[in-house]
């Protein structure tokens, strides 16, 4: 009896919510049929626990999810798998005048919003769909230490928000296509062997990096590319002083105007900000008639943008980019 009563105290030790012993799920799976655990991704999301130990994974099986998802700050090492990154979607189409909540409306209209640390997402369409009405944002990333790979991000205005002031971001073979200023924000974000498309004559960048920060958008190895009849599209402009950016490596189409970069109008900003390039090529690369303002990296400049040197710790226990980086 001893020996009973002690087990039927651990049991319920274990069981008891909140305990550092209880148990969770780490594999859960999304599917309109019914065939998975959740038809919905938000439910699922809700579903997961907080802050756990172990790295989560949602699957996301095939089709069109029509809803607008938010990962809270709560539900860390949350992963998203999708089944396919062209049958996979997450779509919703709301708008600035849409929300129609005053100045700041472009924030709240995200189809998927991350505010999460620690974010993983693979294989997925993230959309919104109201199209050339104005600021209409796709994804919103306010987290550290987030990762997006093979996914296609489709929008128009503001269609990626990489926001968060000491924020990291890594995108890895991602399809970013919008209109003007269609990737903005504060973070530090590097993009690799990423498709970066322009479906009108404006602006692919609005960054907003904080003074002091060494990197704000870094582009490797990237092309840039254009619609029809698209043909006079700007690299960025600074949303703000201090405002960041550098191509690496990328290929830019003839719709990148020859002088590259354009102020913000009516501001000062093109004397604080810092915009380079090193080693562009294809018809849009025009190193020598670029803005004065704008930099062409030298070799030994440009080999200091390494994937540890964008997104290094800032503190001495955090784990390295390779490590971080890595969807599990």
């Amino acid at each position: 009896m001893k020996y009973l009563k002690y087990i039927v105290i651990v049991v319920y030790v274990l069981a008891m919510p909140g305990t550092s012993f209880a148990q969770y799920k780490l594999y859960l799976t999304v599917a309109k049929d019914g065939s998975g655990d959740y038809t919905s991704i938000q439910n699922a999301v809700d579903a997961t626990k907080s802050f756990p130990d172990k790295r989560i994974t949602i699957f996301i099986m095939n089709g069109v999810y029509k809803e607008k998802v938010k990962v809270p700050a709560w539900n860390t090492n949350l992963s998203f798998i999708g089944e396919s990154k062209e049958n996979t979607i997450i779509s919703w189409n709301d708008y600035f005048d849409k929300i129609d909540r005053g100045r700041n409306s472009t924030f709240f209209t995200y189809t998927l919003k991350v505010e999460a640390n620690d974010f993983h997402a693979t294989n997925l369409t993230i959309e919104n769909t109201a199209g050339p009405v104005g600021q209409a944002v796709a994804l919103h990333v306010t987290g550290d230490r987030c990762v997006f790979r093979n996914c296609h991000i489709l929008g128009h205005q503001d269609a990626l928000y990489v926001a968060g002031q000491n924020s990291r971001q890594y995108f890895d073979s991602c399809f970013i296509e919008g209109t003007t200023d269609f990737i903005f924000g504060a973070a530090t974000a590097l993009f690799d062997n990423c498709t970066i498309n322009s479906l009108s004559n404006s602006y692919i960048t609005a960054a907003s990096t904080p003074e002091g920060k060494p990197f704000g958008y870094v582009f490797r190895n990237c092309n840039l590319t254009a619609c029809s009849g698209v043909d006079s599209v700007y690299l960025g402009r600074p949303w703000r002083d201090y405002a960041r950016v550098v191509f690496l490596d990328c290929k830019m189409g003839g719709h990148i105007v020859p002088r590259g970069w354009s102020n913000w109008s009516h501001t000062n900003r093109d004397k604080t900000a810092y915009y380079a390039e090193y080693n562009s090529t294809g018809p849009g690369a025009n190193p020598e008639i670029r803005v004065d303002w704008s930099h062409q990296l030298t070799r030994e400049q440009a080999a200091k943008c390494t994937l540890n040197n964008i997104l290094s710790p800032v503190l001495p226990e955090e784990p390295q980019p390779e490590e971080w980086i890595r969807c599990k």
